[in-house]
């Protein structure tokens, strides 16, 4: 972390005054980065995949996060010590005893203090009851009270708020792939692990809506021997198959799933997660949420052990079928059938002998407000309908359910939702740790990033800033420097030490004018360096930005230079 906060990649927030436990900013180097694992994942997704992004609100009403569960389940299990008042995350505090610290109830958390005796890490002080706690920003919508809102915890609910219209943007299509990005906010209890855990963080999120009885992907085939290490929940060794593999053996739910797995994979090994230390760990049945099909989470090993960086989920029709349900939309597709099918059903009819003499004007929205209803509408015998804004609660004499043969040419259902969601601060400090080199012999450290996502692509320097050594390479680098190819002007100190500078900072090439750039057999030559081999080789100056740009792309190899 000295490191990257020292060459500018990550800064602690508010550090003048002390700094916020889980709060961080991004220095120039680590924006750029940032951005660059960005520009990866888009392709993938909006390119390759054709699938649609948007951008949503980042506050919503509490009746959103009602409906989505949040408010009632989002939440972590607290403790305060009973002696200075410290807060720690409960389960956190014995996670060196069990395997799933998280999945534990109040009581068995209780329990595993008092037998393994965990005290409070601040003055070892008895720690209190444990209880949950929300891990929402609330907050007010306009002045007062009345509008209770919260800071949203993922990017994904302002995608379900906008299903509606997405869907009829798709034509009414399935399937339909929503992309965003942006900001999340989760206010954790006590993050201590830097940016792995943050209160402010940023997401990469996409929502797959599906049919439920078509799982199927259509790229599926040139993903399929994608080579991948899953953990499944089944043992505790990890197990190396394909993508088809996976599915066939059904390890994998389904193709869908298991594709956006294999993305996922070369996602992250594109950004640079080295992929000896990247497996796909299956949630265990007491880990999943009580609606998801099936969940994966990418998980790369760290300095602080195996860490969930990405998560890949079928959840089901749970989202859109509980924002339906409380919001009273239909957020149904219909799926048309290749020929209409006569089907017997039940269906709500009005008793229009009651209905007429009763209402009297209203007996036609009466009726009709009734016969859009379904036997599952009904509840202790009563139906709840709205005519004309006001709600009429109504006796079984007014209704009746009757068998009826219908010709239909086909039937709603709710879309099923497959998610790969990526933490981008993790991916970043993931991209990061793996990236870093550090020789003690040498006392000499490296920043292997790969080039797509580097920061900055090359470095130019002179020789000597003097004898215009300096002017051509200012004029170099203006040349080299693209929206793609961020070139860095250095003539500060020893080139030894610029090269050294450049290392720390990921920069893959560095370019030197030298006096044989100027004269002699040689002009109009620079030298290039490899930051991975420090290989140097020399080559024309009026080429440097192709072969710069070919570099990056992959179209060339430096050892072919």
């Amino acid at each position: 972390m000295a490191l990257f906060k020292r060459r500018g990649f990550i800064w602690p927030s508010y550090d003048i005054y002390g700094g916020v436990a889980g709060m961080y900013d991004y220095g120039p180097l680590g924006f750029s980065l940032r951005n660059n694992i960005v520009d990866v994942w888009r392709p993938l997704y909006k390119g390759r995949e054709g699938f649609v992004e948007i951008d949503s609100e980042y506050v919503g009403p509490r009746e959103v996060f009602k409906a989505s569960g949040h408010l009632d389940k989002f939440a972590d299990k607290i403790t305060y010590c009973t002696k200075c008042g410290a807060p720690f995350r409960a389960d956190h505090l014995v996670k060196e005893y069990y395997d799933n610290p998280d999945t534990m109830t109040e009581k068995e958390l209780e329990e595993a203090f008092e037998k393994h005796n965990v005290k409070c890490l601040t003055c070892g002080g008895k720690l209190g009851p444990v209880e949950d706690f929300n891990l929402m920003f609330r907050t007010n919508i306009g002045p007062g009270t009345s509008r209770v809102g919260y800071l949203r915890p993922e990017t994904a609910q302002g995608i379900f708020m906008n299903f509606q219209n997405l869907y009829r943007y798709n034509r009414e299509k399935l399937p339909l792939g929503v992309m965003q990005t942006g900001r999340s906010y989760r206010n954790e209890i006590a993050p201590r692990q830097g940016m792995i855990r943050m209160r402010e963080f940023n997401q990469m999120e996409v929502e797959l809506f599906i049919d439920p009885e078509d799982k199927t992907w259509p790229r599926f085939p040139e993903m399929a021997d994608e080579v991948l290490t899953l953990l499944p929940n089944t043992g505790s060794e990890t197990v190396t198959m394909t993508v088809r593999e996976a599915v066939e053996k059904k390890v994998i739910a389904n193709e869908a799933l298991a594709y956006f797995v294999g993305t996922t994979k070369q996602l992250l090994v594109r950004c640079g997660v080295d992929p000896a230390r990247l497996r796909f760990r299956q949630h265990m049945p007491d880990e999943m949420a009580h609606y998801a099909n099936d969940c994966w989470d990418a998980e790369a090993l760290l300095s602080i052990g195996w860490t969930e960086i990405t998560g890949v989920a079928d959840r089901g029709a749970w989202d859109l079928s509980r924002h339906g349900q409380f919001s009273g939309t239909d957020l149904s597709h219909f799926v048309k059938y290749d020929e209409p099918r006569e089907v017997e059903m039940d269906k709500v009819k009005a008793n229009y002998k009651v209905i007429g003499p009763t209402f009297k004007g209203k007996a036609k929205a009466v009726t009709d407000a009734i016969e859009a209803k379904t036997p599952a509408d009904i509840v202790d015998g009563k139906l709840t309908i709205t005519v004309d804004g006001e709600e009429m609660v109504l006796d079984s004499d007014k209704f009746n359910v009757v068998r009826v043969k219908e010709k239909i040419s086909g039937e709603r259902i709710i879309p099923n939702v497959i998610e790969p969601s990526c933490g981008l601060d993790r991916i970043f400090y993931t991209v990061l740790e793996h990236a870093y080199s550090y020789d003690e012999k040498e006392d000499y450290t490296v920043l292997r990033l790969n080039p797509e996502v580097a920061p900055i692509k090359v470095g130019v320097f002179p020789l000597m800033a003097k004898d215009g050594l300096d002017t051509v390479a200012r004029e170099l680098c203006e040349a080299v420097h693209t929206h793609r190819a961020e070139a860095y002007y250095d003539d500060a100190g020893q080139i030894g030490r610029r090269y050294a500078r450049m290392d720390e900072a990921g920069t893959p090439w560095c370019i030197t004018v030298d006096y044989d750039t100027l004269d002699g057999d040689k002009k109009g030559t620079v030298t290039i360096r490899d930051r991975d081999t420090t290989e140097q080789k020399r080559i024309r100056m009026d080429d440097a930005p192709a072969i710069i740009d070919d570099l990056i792309s992959g179209k060339r190899k430096f050892s072919d230079l």
